[in-house]
């Protein structure tokens, strides 16, 4: 840490708190979807595939962009981030206990439609979480904020797939989603206590001002080929992994674990692998740079992809999936910790909610789409075949670092100066 004296100050400051609660706030809502849902509609006799092509309620994360900017372009009275804080999380407090009340086999198509309000609500909500952490951390914090924040969003998966898991051994799935909703009450308390971070620049005066500019403004920042280039890169670069682990509960259930062996042991032997890989990822970027820590950090998360191959041809053992969801954790918070940076440092201050929406809105096209189809690569390869399947999709995105984040190159980051 020679190169970053004011390395513990930052780490201990009031932003960092701040970015493990936005961190939290963002990860559970979407965990719910993704990791507790697809676990209740299997215990309810759901087939894989109608499980797979659930994936596509997560739509609104893909097309987030569309309306980031009206969270640009207008303030409410709480101001133009916490207004829209305030409106988001209390609407996924109202709706996340809705999903107790129905029943899978009898109420499939309205439980589809709670689904994609709550992806709904919750994109909104991290378009704008995403805006306020970036105006809220200066250029020195930036690389070991958004760490944090993808360690809490990693930390936030363990409620709904540990402690929810848990729960449902014991009790009905109405009293499981209820509990699980109050846990959004943290980031609630959070909006009322912050302040609304100073606006750098003035605000897009327009509705059109703010849909246009941030489009052409990085274009023109990057020129065309190179702005497709960098589209191209954010939108492979989790594929794989994405792919890998949209079906994981279910994969565990089949491979015979317990819900309550995959809460206590599957998930939380990810607990510890997360935070450390979280808070590693951010420190070792102070010292690696983005550039290098994408090319580490991504080889690590695609090795974990092959992890869980193995554990296919194992099948039922304790500590082989302890270690394997260890591995996965690992490599997926080191991954994120550098792909979140990297997307922070690519948006302009001045369109925050609109490009860092767009940015992200493509990560997200692949949980989207490809992994609405994994129930039936699943049935068609098996899970072995097709998880090492998932390892060769993430190569391309490896790849397009020799272009966006040349191992040589530096690349500005305001964490130290350079990488």
């Amino acid at each position: 840490m020679k190169n970053n004296p004011h390395f513990l100050h930052a780490l201990l400051n009031k932003r960092m708190l701040i970015c493990i609660f936005t961190g939290f706030s963002s990860g559970l809502p979407l965990y719910i979807l993704i990791s507790l849902l697809p676990a209740w509609l299997k215990s309810e006799g759901v087939s894989l595939k109608e499980i797979g092509l659930f994936a596509l309620i997560g739509l609104p994360f893909t097309w987030k962009f569309i309306w980031a900017p009206l969270f640009d372009r207008y303030a409410l009275p709480f101001g133009r981030r916490r207004g829209w804080l305030l409106i988001t999380q209390i609407g996924l407090l109202i709706t996340l206990p809705v999903f107790g009340f129905f029943h899978p086999q009898l109420d499939i198509r309205t439980i589809a439609f709670f689904c994609v309000l709550v992806a709904f609500l919750s994109a909104s909500q991290d378009v704008v979480l995403d805006a306020y952490r970036r105006e809220l951390l200066p250029d020195v914090e930036l690389g070991l904020g958004n760490a944090v924040h993808v360690n809490a969003y990693k930390i936030a998966s363990l409620v709904p797939g540990s402690l929810s898991l848990i729960l449902a051994d014991h009790m009905d799935w109405s009293s499981v989603f209820m509990i699980t909703a109050l846990f959004m009450l943290p980031g609630l308390v959070m909006t009322l206590l912050i302040t609304e971070p100073a606006l750098k620049n003035v605000a897009p005066k327009t509705l059109r001002a703010a849909v246009i500019e941030p489009f052409q403004e990085f274009v023109r920042r990057n020129g065309i080929k190179s702005a497709l280039t960098v589209l191209l890169f954010i939108f492979l670069y989790k594929l794989g992994d994405s792919m890998a682990t949209a079906l994981a509960t279910p994969f565990y259930l089949e491979m015979g674990f317990t819900k309550t062996e995959i809460g206590l042991v599957a998930k939380n032997a990810g607990l510890w692998p997360s935070v450390i890989g979280g808070m590693l990822g951010g420190v070792w970027m102070m010292r690696l740079g983005i550039n290098r820590a994408l090319w580490i950090f991504g080889a690590v998360q695609m090795i974990a992809i092959l992890g869980f191959a193995w554990l296919a041809t194992v099948g039922h053992s304790l500590p082989w999936l302890a270690l394997v969801i260890g591995l996965e954790a690992l490599g997926v918070g080191l991954g994120t910790a550098a792909f979140v940076a990297f997307i922070a440092h690519t948006t302009n201050p001045l369109y925050t909610a609109t490009q860092f929406a767009l940015f992200t809105s493509l990560a997200a096209v692949p949980r989207t789409f490809a992994n609405a189809a994994t129930g039936y690569l699943v049935d068609y390869f098996g899970w072995t075949q097709f998880f090492i399947l998932c390892f060769l999709l993430a190569i391309p995105g490896m790849l397009l670092l020799l272009k966006v984040a040349p191992w040589k190159a530096t690349l500005d980051t305001g964490m130290n100066g350079h990488v």
